[in-house]
């Protein structure tokens, strides 16, 4: 048995409601799993990480990112909607090569272990052949993060697949549910990423829910992203057809009606946000976190895409809290009361594993639980001295803060760096990938 006690830290925030948060408590890991949290826990037998001077929270949990785009990290910050689907799905995105898509997703995802990410959904509309899908699950596994990879569409021949289409989603997603992510249990698990009714027929988004429920997968749609979508209605499209289920999670949806907001509550339906894409990329909408708040709606947050924006949550937090509270003060917010740090910080974490359908394994720190844990120095100039930690974290914390990280009682950095060799190498990859996709011409 192989034991892990991260000791003496200065504040363990559990997010388990049973637990709240503890001061100069121990965590003992077993095999991998929480096995006891409190003061004075046996050593014995035990590799001990010493957490004096720390805040101990659970792993940051990131319920939709565009990983595969990491490589050409800010190419479109000064964009707005419209033109970066033109630039990553129209041009870029036809050029990707299966190593394109392993070095950005391998890049994508070791920085989000650096900023104590430990659970990614990588939302993967490039599957331009079955290499590319491949590669997406090999850099995942690579890098030691806990990752749901969501199998999207090709970016060849673009308009057949997003533009009403009628074409079903590729069968290679069940090769994938057979020969790679066959197993719920592992690390890397599988999930949709389908097109819905937005940009497929009503009778393919029927059938394409079928198959994932078939294959026992959830799946993950955009919706309401920006006005032209929001009007299309879809979400009460997929009520009226009987397809709104528990084991759907819909990303953005800034531009969905209130009443598709009860239609997804009554269903059970998740919503995965973006704040600062939504707040900075013009075109998609405001964050609807005071929407999602009233209706009751399970809320996660997402870094969606590096193209535009940062890695880390810790940013989507504090954007997400901003937006909201100015919401408020400019009287646009259209229900009152005032968001906390502490649901901002449960979004982070068990919002996005109960999006994910995760929320059994990760999410709190909770005995039983995977031992996905992240240790951020309370000392550092920028949080120094703590009152509250969960108000340092969401107000002030950034990756540089991250000291440790485990995923599944793993260490994956220490120290402030990244362990097991794997960044320059795929700093090495990400950059040969960038100067290719962005000076080669297409053939």
């Amino acid at each position: 048995m192989t034991r892990v006690l991260v000791a003496e830290g200065a504040w363990v925030v559990t997010g388990d409601p049973a637990l709240g948060t503890v001061r100069g408590a121990d965590v003992l890991v077993e095999d991998g799993r929480i096995a006891r949290i409190g003061q004075g826990l046996p050593r014995e037998g035990a590799e001990v990480i010493d957490a004096r001077g720390m805040v101990v929270i659970p792993g940051l949990v990131d319920a939709h990112k565009h990983t595969w785009q990491s490589s050409v990290r800010h190419r479109c910050t000064e964009m707005d909607l419209t033109t970066y689907f033109g630039e990553m799905f129209g041009r870029l995105g036809p050029r990707y090569r299966p190593e394109d898509v392993y070095a950005g997703n391998l890049l994508g995802a070791l920085a989000a272990l650096d900023a104590g990410t430990t659970t990614l959904m990588d939302w993967s509309h490039v599957q331009n052949s079955p290499a590319h899908s491949d590669r997406a699950v090999a850099a995942l596994r690579d890098s030691g993060i806990r990752a749901v990879f969501g199998h999207g569409w090709p970016l060849v021949d673009l308009a057949a697949w997003i533009q009403g289409s009628d074409r079903p989603h590729t069968d290679d997603v069940r090769r994938i549910r057979r020969d790679l992510l066959a197993d719920d249990d592992d690390l890397v698990t599988l999930q949709l990423a389908a097109r819905g009714p937005e940009l497929s027929t009503m009778d393919v988004t029927r059938a394409d829910l079928a198959m994932a429920r078939e294959l026992g997968i959830r799946t993950s749609i955009h919706m309401g992203c920006g006005p032209e979508f929001g009007a299309m209605g879809a979400i009460g499209r997929l009520d009226r057809a009987g397809l709104l289920g528990a084991d759907l999670t819909f990303v953005h949806c800034s531009e969905s009606s209130d009443e598709e907001f009860a239609m997804m509550a009554g269903a059970g339906v998740s919503v995965a946000v973006a704040p600062q894409h939504e707040q900075g990329l013009p075109g998609i909408g405001h964050t609807p976190i005071d929407r999602l708040r009233a209706f009751g709606i399970t809320t996660a947050l997402s870094s969606d895409t590096e193209a535009f924006g940062a890695a880390d949550l810790f940013t989507q937090m504090r954007v997400g809290l901003a937006a909201h509270r100015g919401q408020l003060a400019e009287g646009r917010s259209r229900y009152d009361g005032t968001l906390s740090v502490h649901e901002v910080f449960a979004m982070a974490t068990q919002g996005g594993a109960d999006a994910l359908g995760l929320g059994d394994r990760v999410g709190s720190l909770s005995v039983g639980k995977a031992a996905d844990l992240v240790l951020v120095r309370a000392d550092d100039p920028n949080l120094f001295p703590i009152s509250d930690p969960v108000a340092a974290l969401v107000a002030s914390a950034h990756p540089g803060n991250v000291d440790t990280v485990l995923v599944g009682g793993v260490v994956r950095k220490r120290g402030g760096a990244l362990v097991g060799g794997l960044l320059d190498h795929a700093r090495t990859l990400a950059a040969a990938s960038h100067d290719r996709l962005l000076t080669e011409r297409l053939s």
